[in-house]
C-alpha cells in the first residue's frame, strides 16, 4: 500500500474535508480526490461518506485510521527528527493569546530540558483563537492555547486552566462608587462610567456583566487597545473600570494601583485549552511541552 496515499487519507480522515487536507498537504484538491479514489479502488470499499460539507469516514475508513495513523506519526517523527542525536535543540512553534502566553505560557517553558540534558529552542507568535486553530492546522504551530475548544478530529484539545475576572478600577473610582452603592444597586450604579477594553464590542465587560448581573453593559468603550497589559496599566491611571484576569492583575490590586469593585460568590470564569495537531504528541518534544505545561498550571491558581 502506497504511504503517500495512507498519508493523505490520515490528513482526510482528521481534517474531516478534502478542501482542507488540500490546504495542509500543499495538493490541489482534485489531487486529494484523485488519491483517495485510488486507495479506495486499491481496498475495494468506500472510506469515506462524501456530504456537502466535508465527509464522513465509512466503518472501514475509521478502522485503516485506527491502524494506520500512529504509525505514519511515528515515520514523520523520525523524518523531522532527522538521525541525528548530536542536536542539541529542538524547535518548539507555540502560539496562544499574547497577555497569557507572556506570562504564564513561555515562563514556564523557558527552562524546560528534555532527560538527557537538551533543551528546547522556543519560537512563540501571538493572535486571536481563530487565528491561532488555523495556523496550527496548516502546520505552522506545534502547540497553541486557546480560549475555544476547537471541533473536529484534526485538532485535539486538552483543557489547562481557568482564570478569574475581577472588575477593577483605579482607587479614585472605587471611592466614588463606594462598597454599598454597587451591592445596592448592582450594575446600575455602574452605568455611565468610562470603560477600558480591548475591543468596541467590549467582550470581557460584557461577559461579566452577563455572568454577575444578569445584564448588558450600558456604556460604551472611552479607551480600547488590544492588550490586556495595557488595559491595566490605562485602568491605574483612572481611565475607566476594566475586566481583568486575576493573575494579570493581582500585583496591581496588591500594591493599590486597582481595586477589585466587587467580588462575586462566583466570580467569571474563562477557561483555556492546550491544542495540538491529532497525533503530534507522539513526537517528544511536543509531549514533553505539553506534559509540562499541563503540570505546571496546577500552581497557577
Amino acid at each position: 500500500m502506497d504511504l503517500a496515499l495512507l498519508r493523505t487519507f490520515v490528513t482526510v480522515h482528521r481534517a474531516g474535508s478534502f478542501t482542507r487536507a488540500a490546504a495542509l498537504l500543499g495538493l490541489s484538491q482534485p489531487a486529494v480526490t484523485s488519491q483517495i479514489r485510488a486507495l479506495e479502488r486499491q481496498l475495494g470499499r468506500p472510506l469515506f461518506l462524501r456530504q456537502a460539507r466535508g465527509v464522513t469516514p465509512t466503518t472501514i475508513g475509521d478502522e485503516l485510521a485506527h491502524k494506520a495513523a500512529p504509525h505514519l506519526d511515528a515515520l514523520v517523527e523520525i523524518a523531522e527528527t532527522g538521525l541525528d542525536e548530536q542536536s542539541s535543540l529542538r524547535s518548539l512553534h507555540l502560539a496562544g493569546p499574547p497577555e497569557f502566553t507572556a506570562e504564564r505560557a513561555l515562563p514556564a517553558l523557558a527552562d524546560l530540558t528534555d532527560d538527557d540534558g537538551r533543551g528546547l529552542a522556543l519560537r512563540a507568535s501571538f493572535g486571536n483563537t481563530e487565528e491561532t486553530l488555523e495556523g496550527l492546522a496548516a502546520g505552522h504551530h506545534d502547540l497553541a492555547i486557546t480560549t475555544a475548544r476547537p471541533r473536529g478530529a484534526l485538532l485535539t484539545a486538552t483543557p489547562l486552566c481557568d482564570e478569574e475576572h475581577v472588575l477593577v478600577a483605579a482607587p479614585r473610582w472605587a471611592s466614588r462608587i463606594g462598597p454599598g452603592r454597587l451591592r445596592r444597586r448592582g450594575a446600575y450604579a455602574l452605568e455611565n462610567l468610562p470603560v477600558v477594553e480591548v475591543h468596541e464590542s467590549l467582550p470581557f465587560v460584557a461577559r461579566y456583566w452577563a455572568s454577575v448581573f444578569d445584564s448588558r453593559p450600558a456604556a460604551s468603550g472611552t479607551v480600547i487597545v488590544p492588550d490586556l497589559r495595557a488595559v491595566l496599566a490605562c485602568a491605574a491611571t483612572g481611565a475607566g473600570l476594566a475586566v481583568l484576569p486575576r493573575y494579570l492583575c493581582a500585583s496591581a490590586l496588591e500594591r493599590g494601583d486597582v481595586v477589585a469593585l466587587h467580588e462575586p460568590a462566583v466570580p467569571p470564569l474563562r477557561t483555556y485549552f492546550l491544542v495540538v495537531r491529532t497525533g503530534t504528541l507522539a513526537m517528544p518534544h511536543i509531549a514533553r511541552a505539553h506534559e509540562w505545561l499541563l503540570r505546571t498550571s496546577a500552581d497557577w491558581g
